[in-house]
C-alpha cells in the first residue's frame, strides 16, 4: 500500500507525459471489475477512463486479484479493504497503471501470506536493516520488508506489459518519489529478489 505518499506531493510530477510504450492488441477491460467513484467529481470520472482505456490496452488480467476498484481523489492509494486509486495520475498513463497492479500484488501476497512470511524472514536475511519512514521506506520494517517484494512484483508485471524501457522510466521515478530505498533495491538487486520470490513459490501466474 502507498499509505505513505503525502497527498501534498506536487501535482507537477503528475503531469508527466508518459513513455512510449508499445501496445498490445486491443483487448477488452476485465468485465469482471466493478470501478466506484468515492465522490462522482471530474478527476475520479477521468481517472475511471484512464484506468479502463489501460485494461483495454494492457494484459494485466492475470494480476487482477479484486472484485472491485474504488477511486477517491482525497485518498491515499491502498489495497484493503477495497484496492483505492486517486487521481494524482491523470497526466501519466504508466505511473497509474503501476500503481494498480502495485495494490494488486498485495492482494496476492495477502493470499499467501505464510509463503510470504518466509519470504520476508529470507529478505531480512538478505538486508538486515531497512529504512522506515517516509520517503525513503515504509510506516513500520515489516512493512518495508513486504514491499521489498510487492515492488518487485509491481516492477516484473510492468516490464511484462509494456517493455523493459517503460517499466524503468516508471520505477527510475518512484526511486525519488516514495519508498525510494525500496524501489532502489529492487532495481539494484531485481535478480537476487526474483530467487527469493522464486524459491517462496509466490512468482504470480503470467510472471
Amino acid at each position: 500500500m502507498r499509505a505513505l505518499l503525502m497527498l501534498s506531493v506536487s501535482l507537477t510530477l503528475a503531469c508527466q507525459t508518459s513513455p512510449s510504450v508499445a501496445p498490445s492488441e486491443r483487448r477488452t477491460a476485465s468485465p469482471r471489475l466493478e470501478i466506484i467513484l468515492a465522490n462522482d467529481s471530474v478527476p475520479e470520472q477521468k481517472t475511471r477512463e484512464q484506468l479502463r482505456r489501460l485494461m483495454e490496452r494492457f494484459e494485466v488480467d492475470p494480476w487482477i486479484y479484486t472484485t472491485a476498484v474504488r477511486i477517491d481523489e482525497r485518498s491515499i492509494p491502498h489495497s484493503h479493504p477495497v484496492l483505492t486509486l486517486h487521481a494524482r495520475h491523470l497526466g501519466n498513463d504508466m505511473h497509474l497503471l503501476s500503481t494498480f497492479v502495485h495494490e494488486q500484488m498485495h492482494w496476492f501476497l495477502d493470499a499467501n501470506k505464510t509463503k510470504t512470511e518466509r519470504a520476508m524472514a529470507t529478505l531480512h536475511s538478505l538486508y538486515p536493516t531497512l529504512p522506515t519512514g517516509f520517503p525513503e521506506g515504509a510506516e513500520e520494517v515489516e512493512s518495508s520488508y513486504l514491499h521489498v517484494l510487492v515492488n518487485y512484483l509491481e516492477y516484473a508485471a510492468l516490464q511484462r506489459v509494456t517493455g523493459k524501457e517503460a517499466a524503468r522510466s516508471v520505477f527510475d521515478f518512484w526511486a525519488n518519489d516514495h519508498y525510494r530505498a525500496l524501489y532502489r533495491i529492487v532495481l539494484k538487486d531485481e535478480a537476487r529478489i526474483r530467487e527469493v520470490v522464486a524459491q517462496h513459490g509466490l512468482m504470480p501466474e503470467g510472471l
